[in-house]
């Protein structure tokens, strides 16, 4: 165990499970006190309920592709982590569609994201 597990706990779960966003290292650099913070409280929704992890990652690719975000990095991000957690692709499609509902930007941004994971997904299956 390092001095920044001990320090930054919630920073390096994000590190080590692979939910970190890259702009974070920078705020880490100006302020890791700070940024530790933010993830404490970004990470209570995550924790162990009664959502299962699936439902989660969709309900995440509907608040990154909203017309009011519409930030690619997280939505791919959640694609990944919900097609891990069995999202299907029709699964993750509804989600885009009730998210337009916002506004057609979220299509604009998710679908071709989507169809991008999928493919990935499917050719990673197929080469193991």
């Amino acid at each position: 165990m390092t001095d920044n597990d001990v320090l930054f706990p919630h920073t390096e779960a994000h590190k080590a499970k692979g939910d970190w966003n890259p702009i974070w290292d920078k705020l880490a650099e100006l302020d890791a006190e700070f940024l530790e913070a933010y993830l404490a409280f970004r990470s209570v929704p995550h924790r162990e309920g009664p959502l299962p992890q699936k439902y989660k990652e969709l309900i995440m690719i509907a608040i990154n592709a909203a017309t009011t975000h519409l930030y690619a990095p997280g939505v791919r991000r959640h694609m990944q982590n919900a097609l891990k957690a069995g999202a299907t692709q029709d699964e993750i499609f509804e989600t885009i569609q009730l998210t337009t509902v916002m506004g057609i930007h979220a299509c604009n941004l998710a679908v071709p994201i989507l169809i991008e994971e999928v493919e990935a997904m499917n050719k990673a299956n197929n080469d193991s």
